[in-house]
């Protein structure tokens, strides 16, 4: 038997470098890990739609006459803006670098899934929101087993699962291997999205309860109601995804991270290209009806989620917060998402007019709230506006 050595070595795109980050979401790769995530991470699956929702172009030039449309788009961080209503395109610029047919990660946009999907099970009578997680998921650890599903879909818990990008260690870096996003601290020694979740404790001698008027934000949560759904339901959860996809009418592709076994990454594991962004915006702004005859979701719990006022998320100015509902970020008429490292998907209920930003943060942390503050007003005033 020849006994030579095979020799390997870590994959070098996943191998976490300095500063505790993945070789990818370093500054100085980001914008290219950005728009290669998709086939960077180590597990992952792709949705496509039988049906594909038309779109056509129907430029409207105030739009780009707007100051923070014109500071935003000539940002260098800048990707794409695209704006729409119905089946109109009313605006769609990219950078230099990036085209309409290229993906990029849509990072915890991702979470908005689960309105749809926690507020079917809802509107069913299959989940009451008043109920704690540990009497749906009896394996939970402590971090989650005596916090109401309300509170987990408002970042409404304090428990051990700490997400603040500017500590390189926080614990949602530590949950990257199990989306595939880094690797292990040993190759071979792989965890599931279950058994992570479940590992998640509460902060010793406190309970899970907030008591402030602000949002306590964990990607961590997303998961824990993604399990929720799977378990609950009966109905695994990539086939939720595909019946939200092919709801959507995407034209390229959802691609989804997942854990080794294959359970979609809600928290933050979709790249889009930015027409199907605009798209998965659009279903919102139509609370959930679909092409063919589709629907996902709730328009009722959609409805429910713009008036719930939940915990503030941030301040915009004096007397304007945006604040975290039923997995949505909220103000006045709109609800959206934003993205780590400087996306955002906003849809106005009222105008029915939805916006997709693309971008990426060159700074350490991918963070700075400055830039995230022009980000939602520019958008805010976009989809507020009225577009005859």
């Amino acid at each position: 038997m020849n006994n030579k050595i095979i020799e390997s070595e870590p994959n070098p795109t996943l191998v976490t470098l300095n500063d505790n980050k993945a070789k990818w979401n370093l500054p100085e790769y980001r914008r290219k890990g950005y728009r290669d995530l998709h086939r960077i991470n180590r597990y992952g699956l792709l949705f496509r739609s039988d049906a594909v929702l038309k779109l056509k172009q129907n430029i409207n030039p105030n739009i780009e006459k707007i100051s923070l449309v014109q500071k935003m788009v000539n940002h260098k961080s800048f990707c794409s803006l695209i704006v729409g209503r119905d089946q109109d395109i009313l605006f769609e610029r990219y950078a230099n670098d990036f085209s309409e047919f290229q993906p990029q990660t849509i990072m915890s946009i991702t979470k908005l899934f689960l309105n749809l999907f926690i507020g079917e099970l809802v509107e069913q009578k299959v989940v009451d929101l008043d109920k704690t997680i540990g009497f749906y998921l009896p394996d939970i650890g402590s971090g989650y087993a005596d916090a109401s599903v309300q509170d987990v879909l408002n970042m409404n818990v304090i428990n051990s699962f700490s997400e603040d990008y500017t500590d390189p260690y926080t614990s949602s870096f530590l949950q990257e291997p199990v989306g595939g996003w880094r690797l292990p601290d040993e190759l071979g020694q792989n965890q599931n999205l279950e058994e992570f979740l479940n590992g998640i404790k509460a902060e010793e001698g406190k309970g899970l309860k907030n008591n402030s008027d602000l949002a306590f934000y964990k990607s961590a949560n997303t998961d824990v109601l993604g399990l929720l759904v799977e378990k609950v339901s009966g109905r695994e959860l990539r086939e939720w995804v595909l019946s939200a996809a092919e709801a959507i009418g995407f034209e390229d592709a959802l691609y989804m991270a997942t854990d080794r076994a294959g359970m979609p990454w809600l928290s933050g594991g979709g790249c889009l290209i930015s027409r199907d962004f605009l798209r998965m915006g659009l279903l919102f702004s139509r609370k959930g009806q679909g092409v063919e005859n589709r629907s996902v979701g709730s328009s009722a719990f959609i409805d429910e989620t713009l008036k719930f006022k939940g915990p503030k998320y941030m301040q915009l100015t004096n007397d304007k917060f945006v604040y975290y509902a039923n997995q949505t970020m909220k103000s006045d008429e709109w609800i959206g998402h934003s993205g780590y490292g400087g996306q955002f998907l906003m849809m106005n209920l009222k105008t029915k007019i939805a916006a997709g930003f693309f971008s990426v943060l060159e700074t350490p942390s991918a963070t700075d709230e400055s830039y995230k503050s022009d980000m939602i007003c520019m958008l805010d005033e976009i989809v507020s506006g009225k577009y005859e």
